[in-house]
C-alpha cells in the first residue's frame, strides 16, 4: 500500500513538473495537474493539501534531479584546467538554449512568479538550490586552482542567470558566448599567477 501511495505521489510530482515548467505556476490549475497525472483532484489533494504545497514538493524533486544532472555533466571534465571548465560550462548553456521550446532555468522562472510572496516555501527551496550550485562551482573552481573560487563562483552564477534572461528576452543565443568571454576575463585572467613565466 505504501509503495502504491509513493508511486501516486511521484506521478503527481512528475505531472506538476511537466506543466509548471512548460506553462508557469500561475497558468496551471490543480485540475490540469490531476488530469495530466491521470488522477482525480481528490486523490491529488490527498497527497498535497494545496497548490503551493505541490509546488514546493515539486521543486524539492527537481532540486535533486538537477544536482544529479550537473554531477553527470561534470564527470568527464575531471582534470581540466579552469579555462577549459569555464568554456565547457557556457558551451553547455549555448547548446541547451538551442533545444526546442527552451525557456531557461525553470527554478528561476517559477520563483520570479512569487516575487511578491517572500515567505513562500518555494522561494526558500529555490534559494537553497542556487546556493548548492554555487557551492558546487566553488569546489570545482578551487580544484582547478582558481583565485578566489567563491568570488569566481558568484560571478559565474550572475553570468549564467543573466545570459539566460537575455537569451529569453532577445532570442539572441550569442549572449552565452558573451558571458563565457566575460567569465574568462574575470576568472581565468585573475587565476594566472603573476610572474609565472619568469625564471628569476
Amino acid at each position: 500500500m505504501r509503495g502504491s501511495a509513493e508511486a501516486t505521489r511521484q506521478r503527481i510530482l512528475e505531472a506538476a513538473y511537466d506543466l509548471f515548467y512548460a506553462e508557469g505556476f500561475g497558468r496551471v490549475s490543480i485540475d490540469r495537474v490531476a488530469l495530466h497525472a491521470g488522477l482525480t483532484k481528490r486523490t491529488l489533494y490527498y497527497h498535497f493539501d494545496s497548490k503551493d504545497a505541490l509546488l514546493a514538493a515539486m521543486l524539492e524533486f527537481h532540486h535533486g534531479l538537477a544536482l544529479e544532472r550537473i554531477a553527470g555533466w561534470a564527470a568527464p571534465l575531471a582534470g581540466t584546467d579552469v579555462g577549459s571548465f569555464v568554456d565547457a560550462l557556457f558551451a553547455a548553456l549555448a547548446l541547451w538554449s538551442r533545444e526546442r521550446r527552451w525557456t531557461g532555468a525553470g527554478m528561476t522562472r517559477l520563483v520570479m512568479e512569487l516575487a511578491d510572496l517572500p515567505g513562500h516555501p518555494a522561494r526558500a527551496i529555490a534559494a537553497r538550490h542556487k546556493a548548492a550550485i554555487e557551492a558546487w562551482l566553488t569546489t570545482a573552481l578551487a580544484a582547478r586552482q582558481a583565485i578566489d573560487p567563491r568570488g569566481a563562483a558568484r560571478a559565474i552564477m550572475l553570468l549564467l542567470e543573466g545570459s539566460q534572461a537575455m537569451i529569453l528576452i532577445s532570442g539572441d543565443r550569442d549572449y552565452a558566448q558573451t558571458a563565457a568571454a566575460a567569465a574568462r576575463r574575470i576568472i581565468v585572467t585573475a587565476s594566472e599567477k603573476p610572474g609565472s613565466g619568469d625564471n628569476g
